[in-house]
């Protein structure tokens, strides 16, 4: 008896996800809650399991393809295949090394093609349909002698080949020689690649942004030398207790929360004709993965740690690299902070998260001459900050005010301790 896998629910509003990879092939042995397919959807990839052990006897769709929630993938049969499928493979092989019978018959080659055809999954034989292509056409080259995709692509340009011109008479007069073809320079290849989910989702909210608010941004620059000072002086003893590194980004969720308590509509959105102000502070922190730009959310920071922030920031980091993020993970959120200063940005003007109103983005730490407050000129360890807002919601007053008091507890880490 065999089992169906089919798409899970992929989380709220997802409906439709892409198969990014498969990772067992038909045929292949699989164990109970062993990983099959890898689908993408515009937020994380998600895995699904093999809800039995047994052999995977048919895959319906193939990598590329569009599924939707409930969609049937493919098809699990009983575990015993697994110990069949390697007999059955050897009786093929010690038929194909008997002769023949001289009264058999060869199978004519346009059955051959059709059964190729009719074991593709249906995405294949849709495609064929909509080229319309015939299984004589194809050249079967998948697994088992199966037509893939690529099969369905190679016969349908065949056969929109022009045909040969028909041999001309010749005359006493040589024939002119065509023009040679330009030189073509080195270097010059193009390849196209396919938008992934994700990434068409950071398009869309990033063009969403643009089109809705009324986005303005403020700077500011902060001197880094106490910060610096403290992570020097409590490092060590710092990791020892907590198991994790003393970072920037646990002093910044701190002093955005600082600022936005005091400035409510930077932590607010609107929905329709009305603002909603919110009294937590759930901070997007932005992750760079191979596959784009994620935005986690830190749930309550304002009830965490330093220790607990930085931990939850690493978690979050190495997760996103490998594709581990839950989807639960990465919706909502009030404030978003980005540090372009990882990859060497010296001054940036983020892009807002919708439907937040404010974003901070933190740049790289610049040893800058600075004037002290006695006329002296000293080397200083400067950041620049950015704080994008939405004009609609926020006051420039407020935006500025709000860089201003993360500035000024990033300068003096002692207002975080008290909530100054």
């Amino acid at each position: 008896m065999s089992v169906d896998i089919v798409v899970p629910t992929l989380g709220e509003s997802v409906t439709e996800a892409t198969i990014a990879r498969w990772l067992k092939h038909t045929g292949d042995a699989v164990s109970a809650d062993e990983p099959l397919v890898e689908l993408e959807t515009d937020k994380v990839t998600v895995e699904v399991p093999a809800p039995q052990a047994g052999v995977l006897t048919d895959v319906m769709f193939e990598e590329g393809d569009n599924v939707e929630v409930g969609a049937l993938l493919g098809k699990i049969g009983e575990g015993e295949g697994a110990a069949a499928a390697p007999k059955e493979k050897e009786a093929a092989k010690a038929e194909a090394k008997e002769p023949e019978p001289a009264e058999k018959t060869p199978e004519p080659a346009g059955a051959a093609k059709d059964d190729a055809l009719a074991a593709a999954g249906p995405a294949v034989r849709k495609a064929a349909a909509e080229k319309g292509v015939s299984a004589e056409d194809i050249q079967p080259t998948g697994r088992g002698g199966r037509a893939t995709k690529a099969d369905v692509e190679a016969a349908a340009a065949g056969r929109e080949q022009p045909p040969a011109p028909a041999p001309v008479a010749r005359s006493e007069e040589p024939a002119p020689q065509p023009a040679p073809a330009p030189a073509v320079g080195v270097g010059r290849n193009e390849e196209r690649v396919r938008m992934s989910r994700l990434r068409k989702r950071i398009a869309e909210r990033l063009k969403e942004a643009q089109n809705t608010a009324a986005m303005l941004t403020t700077f500011n620059e902060v001197d880094m030398t106490e910060v610096l000072a403290i992570r020097k002086e409590f490092r060590d003893s710092f990791e020892n207790r907590h198991g994790v590194r003393l970072g920037f980004m646990s002093f910044f969720v701190k002093a955005a929360i600082a600022a936005l308590r005091e400035i409510p509509a930077v932590n607010a959105e609107i929905d329709g004709d009305e603002i909603v102000y919110k009294d937590y502070y759930d901070i997007g922190v932005a992750v760079g993965t191979p596959s784009g730009l994620v935005v986690p959310v830190v749930r309550n920071a304002e009830s965490m740690t330093f220790a607990e922030i930085e931990k939850k920031i690493g978690d979050f980091g190495a997760r996103a690299r490998d594709g581990k993020l839950k989807l639960e993970e990465l919706t909502g959120g009030t404030f978003t902070i980005s540090n372009g200063g990882v990859y060497g940005s010296l001054m940036s003007m983020p892009i807002l998260n919708p439907p937040q109103s404010g974003i901070l983005g933190m740049h790289k730490i610049q040893q800058r001459p600075v004037v002290m407050p006695d006329g002296s000129i000293q080397a200083r360890p400067m950041m620049y900050l950015a704080l994008s807002y939405d004009h609609r919601i926020v006051d420039g007053s407020e935006a500025v005010t709000t860089l201003v008091r993360i500035k000024e507890g990033i300068e003096d880490p002692r207002r975080l301790l008290f909530d100054m």
